[in-house]
């Protein structure tokens, strides 16, 4: 696995809207795109910073993955995502190399991209999340 960029930045948020306020009004970004994934019970924002992107998400549904993370640790950054050229591929290689996993295969994310998660016991205490197109 070699990731190619940083695919974004993931920051969990309890009002979407009036963090995109923030993201627009006082640092000047654009809000280019407004989803939600509803298996992943969320509701995501995306900007646009240079070749990276921060993408905002606000829970739809408090016992999904974004809601609990809230309720634990409050609102903050709650993962960084790595490009990379195939993430199920990268997810095994990951996981041959001893790291725990949270995806054993990639599934379908915001923007369609396909996803999957390292978790963060094995990983410095940072949730990982690799991406391919």
């Amino acid at each position: 696995m070699k990731p190619t960029h940083i695919e974004h930045i993931g920051i969990a948020v309890t009002n979407l809207e009036e963090s995109i306020e923030y993201y627009e009004n006082i640092l000047g970004l654009k809000c280019y795109s407004i989803e939600e994934v509803k298996d992943q019970k969320v509701r995501t924002a995306f900007f646009q910073v240079g070749d990276t992107k921060i993408e905002l998400l606000e829970s739809t549904s408090d016992d999904g993955p974004i809601g609990k993370f809230i309720t634990k640790k409050g609102p903050g950054m709650h993962h960084i995502a790595f490009a990379v050229e195939n993430a199920t591929e990268a997810l095994q290689d990951a996981e041959k190399k001893g790291i725990r996993l949270i995806d054993k295969v990639s599934r379908k994310g915001a923007e369609s991209l396909n996803i999957g998660f390292l978790h963060p016991k094995s990983t410095n205490g940072v949730l990982t999340e690799l991406c391919s197109k």
